[in-house]
């Protein structure tokens, strides 16, 4: 039977879990790798501080103003939902349709091969293995979310509070590193500043960040919602910003910004010089990476069928695609098709497309969704709100503006990329309008 907000899956989530989910798809491999890549850009520490600082900040408006919707509207798709009720179905549709077409697979696809790319440290694998081993990690994962989302949760549990720590024990044994030193944050600024450098920097940031919106997404199955899901996506946020500018400081204090840029497996090269990791440095980051993927993993497959789920539910996909398991109490349809796209994506592109496809695909409905609370406030003013966004309309606003000026500078600085992802979202128009003249899909 469905609860008060219309849920038929059982509300079994709680606080510790939830920010679980919140923190452990949110730090993935990004942090070991996008360091180095704003070292590149910035060339200044003010600047790559900044530049973090920015990012964090803008997560955690990004999260405040989610907490409101989740609180209000604890239903399963989270964003989906909070675009079908602020903007309609066709909106909805199209978020839904970049989740199926886009972001969810290729998010799945890269994040699985870095596990197996990281796994061939240990065991050496072909670039072939590589690929079947990701998608082998895919199907495990699947089946882990297929036999229930507690026992999902539990896992994701474990291995994220276990890989905070570990980021967390990088970032002050770094304080110990040869070399270490403050100098490294000499001259802090140049005198020169580019925003639009900064700009172009906080995209690879965000998609560090990419993560702090989706515990909403098992809104549906989280228990006392109305004051979990404020508490754990704003919990969630502001320890995974604590943590990145942890780590990004120690990084600058073992090694200047020029040898920063040069060091792609820049957690590795740091690791190396700490003498209490004496020689097995860089097999410890190899582990710390796997279990950072492997949580993220999961937690990104939990939150793509819950999108997929709930489009199913309300009647922007087959009904079947909602279906309940009565074994398991958990979308089966829903996780079986994300497992399945996961795994033909990670069969069919390497690393660098399968981010090339991910990157800025989410951030207009990013910003779409935070624009719902000031729809919602308007037309709705009766809907009930246990939490309200903490300066409102400034937060959200802030948000907005960012959002903007950075869909706005990818379209400069890259239009081919940025102008095909958007291409393949807007494909979705005409695939909206045939749906219900195919399938007989109504809203509901």
């Amino acid at each position: 039977m469905a609860d008060a907000w219309g849920e038929r899956m059982p509300r079994s989530v709680g606080l510790l879990n939830a920010v679980a989910v919140s923190i452990g798809i949110t730090i993935g491999s990004g942090i070991f790798r996008v360091p180095a890549t704003v070292a590149g850009l910035l060339h200044e520490p003010g600047s790559v501080i900044l530049c973090w600082l920015l990012g964090g900040v803008m997560a955690l408006c990004g999260a405040l103003t989610f907490a409101e919707l989740a609180a209000a509207l604890p239903r399963s798709g989270g964003m989906f939902a909070y675009i079908l009720e602020g903007f309609g179905p066709v909106p909805a549709f199209l978020f839904g349709w970049a989740e199926l077409t886009v972001v969810r697979a290729a998010a799945l696809g890269a994040i699985a091969t870095i596990f197996a790319e990281y796994l061939g440290y240990f065991v050496p694998l072909t670039g072939p293995q590589q690929h079947q081993v990701a998608a082998l990690t895919i199907v495990l994962v699947g089946v882990l979310n297929y036999v229930g989302v507690r026992r999902a949760a539990a896992v994701l549990s474990v291995t994220t509070y276990a890989k905070y720590a570990a980021v967390v024990a990088l970032g002050l044994l770094a304080l110990t590193a040869h070399g270490a030193s403050a100098a490294h944050f000499v001259p802090l600024w140049s005198g020169t500043f580019s925003l639009s450098l900064v700009a172009t920097a906080l995209i690879p940031v965000m998609w560090t960040y990419d993560g702090w919106a989706d515990l909403a997404a098992i809104g549906g199955e989280v228990s006392n919602p109305q004051r979990t899901l404020p508490r754990a996506l704003i919990v969630g946020c502001v320890s995974v910003a604590l943590v990145y500018l942890l780590v990004n400081l120690a990084f600058i204090y073992v090694l200047p910004l020029p040898e920063m840029a040069g060091s792609t497996l820049i957690a590795t090269t740091v690791a190396t010089r700490i003498p209490l990791l004496a020689g097995a440095g860089t097999g410890l980051i190899a582990g710390l990476v796997m279990l950072a993927t492997f949580s993220g993993l999961n937690a990104s497959l939990m939150i793509g069928a819950r999108i997929f789920f709930a489009m199913g539910d309300r009647g922007l996909l087959f009904r079947a695609v909602a279906r309940v398991s009565p074994r398991f109490d958990t979308p089966s349809v829903a996780i079986v098709i994300c497992t399945v796209l996961g795994v033909v994506y990670v069969l069919r592109n390497d690393f660098a497309q399968l981010a090339d496809k991910f990157i800025l695909g989410i951030w207009p409905f990013y910003a779409l969704t935070v624009a719902a609370v000031f729809v919602l406030r308007r037309r709705r003013p009766e809907l009930p709100r246990p939490y309200r966004v903490w300066g409102y309309p400034f937060v959200p606003a802030v948000f907005l503006l960012a959002s903007a000026g950075m869909v706005v500078n990818a379209l400069v600085t890259d239009p081919v990329n940025t102008g095909v992802t958007m291409l393949i979202i807007a494909a979705g128009l005409p695939v909206y309008w045939l749906r219900g003249r195919i399938g007989g899909l109504r809203l509901r």
